[in-house]
């Protein structure tokens, strides 16, 4: 059983993001590489737990990250559920949606039905209720921000 070092927000620094009041760690960790269905999860395990020891608390993910898509989403899931169920409010958890994820006209881009249908996949690949930054991963040029 994890448990995470009790001096974690000793020496991180966290700035407020934009309007909401959202207080964001001066380094985040991205779960782009690494954390796929290719690669090893006790790698990405480790590599998760010492950035949360560090105070590393906004965990960045994205619908399309993997290989294959959806698999890092699929084991930071796993991970959350053995490791950080007991600090959920202790984290930012985002994703983004923007990139091709399926085949035909809604699989891609900006359109509100993708971008809907993104993110109940990602919360359901998570196995979370939500999370806390969801955004766009890139401008669609021909869907109005």
């Amino acid at each position: 059983m994890y448990i995470a070092n009790a001096d974690r927000y000793r020496d991180m620094l966290y700035r407020r993001c934009g309007a909401s009041g959202i207080l964001l760690p001066a380094v985040s960790i991205g779960l782009w590489h690494n954390f796929g269905g290719v690669d090893t999860l006790e790698n990405g395990r480790a590599m998760l737990r010492r950035a949360f020891d560090l105070g590393i608390t906004h965990f960045d993910l994205a619908n399309n990250y993997g290989p294959p898509y959806g698999s890092a989403e699929q084991n930071f899931g796993v991970l959350f559920r053995q490791d950080w169920v007991p600090y959920r409010d202790e984290l930012i958890v985002s994703t983004k949606a923007g990139y091709d994820m399926w085949p035909g006209p809604y699989g891609n881009w900006g359109s509100r039905k993708y971008l809907l249908a993104s993110l109940d996949q990602s919360l359901r690949r998570m196995g979370l209720e939500y999370v806390d930054i969801f955004y766009s991963h890139r401008p669609d040029p021909e869907t109005p921000l």
